[in-house]
């Protein structure tokens, strides 16, 4: 049997993915450790028996969009929901890069930023960060005006180090990716968990939107729904791209619900924010090098017997976390989730058994 070719560009790609092992602690994809609020599943069960099945529904989503913008005191014509905030950066891809054209990201980051810009077909620079995985904004100036990118990345929190970039070096970075008139994408998919967010740099003069997602603080992984802030012209421009009626309808339902508990919301982010804090103390108490994290995540290299090891130790002990050690620049290094506080102990607990069985 004679199969098509795929394209040349994309033979040697390999998919993304997060294994999954069955563990009685699961912290390795970043998740909320708490299901959503129980009176958010009935508004959920409510829509689904008054939704008009048998029809589209709305393309553009508006009362969907019309919430989330008024959480940032935008119009629902500055925001662009999506399937994902994957799917968010797929469109955008396919709108401002794609053949021809350069993405520019900032290594290690979200290897998804490269992937879906190789998929739309453009050439990708991956620029290395600094010391400690820190951005100088005068690097990230430099490259910028060498490489000239069609779209230039950045994420804060980033993941999967957790550094926060500052107002100052977004804004730095922003002039110059207005010089060459490129667009900037900050990526905030853990957004909720840093001090400040980009949001506040955004006006309709200027080549930035901020992508965030339901998925982490909104306990909404299962739905799939993301969405990005931007000018009125970009979000335009999205609608001529993406397909129609990308969004179904008990999605953009869900989506209008989980903006009804804003408080719960706040209360588990508080939450979220004092595990990190303990797990991190705990973490270096243990010996281990440990990045500052604005997200619900933790960057660390245990001693001494490396990542890929002690990894599958946690995972004998019934814990798993995200196993980076392979990854560029990340020499043994892992990724936990901040969990629950019970959750949170146990991989303590076990992590300290390894360290000491490997003294």
């Amino acid at each position: 049997m004679t199969r098509p070719p795929i394209r040349a560009d994309l033979a040697a790609m390999t998919g993304y993915h997060s294994p999954q092992v069955e563990v009685n602690v699961r912290l390795n994809t970043n998740e909320s450790p708490w299901p959503p609020p129980p009176d958010f599943a009935a508004a959920v069960a409510e829509a689904a028996r008054s939704l008009d099945w048998h029809r589209y529904p709305d393309r553009r989503a508006l009362a969907l969009r019309r919430v989330v913008g008024a959480r940032f005191g935008l119009g629902p014509e500055q925001v662009f929901c999506a399937n994902g905030s994957n799917e968010v950066l797929q469109t955008l891809l396919l709108t401002f890069a794609g053949s021809g054209r350069t993405t520019l990201t900032f290594e290690p980051t979200y290897a998804l930023h490269s992937h879906l810009s190789r998929i739309s077909g453009a050439v990708v620079i991956q620029a290395e960060r600094g010391e400690g995985f820190a951005l100088s904004a005068e690097r990230a100036r430099a490259e910028i005006e060498s490489v000239a990118p069609s779209v230039t990345f950045l994420c804060s929190p980033n993941n999967p180090t957790g550094l926060v970039e500052s107002p100052q070096t977004v804004s730095s970075v922003l002039e110059a990716v207005e010089s060459i008139n490129g667009l900037l994408v900050v990526d905030e998919a853990y957004g909720e968990f840093a001090s400040w967010s980009a949001v506040e740099l955004l006006a309709e003069e200027r080549p930035l939107v901020v992508v965030k997602t339901f998925s982490k603080t909104w306990s909404m992984a299962a739905a799939r729904l993301g969405y990005l802030l931007g000018p009125r012209w970009l979000v335009e421009e999205l609608e001529a791209v993406v397909l129609p009626y990308h969004l179904d309808g008990l999605k953009q339902a869900a989506g209008v619900a989980a903006l009804e508990f804003s408080a719960e919301m706040h209360a588990r982010v508080v939450a979220v924010v004092e595990e990190r804090a303990r797990v991190s103390s705990c973490l270096v108490d243990l010996g281990c090098h440990v990045w500052p994290s604005g997200a619900n995540f933790v960057l660390f290299r245990p001693p001494p017997a490396g990542g890929d090891s002690v990894w599958q130790a946690l995972v004998d002990r019934s814990v798993l976390v995200r196993d980076t050690s392979s990854w560029r620049y990340l020499d043994g290094c892992l990724r936990v989730t901040i969990g629950t506080p019970e959750e949170n102990s146990v991989f303590l607990d076990a992590l300290a058994d390894i360290l000491d069985h490997d003294e």
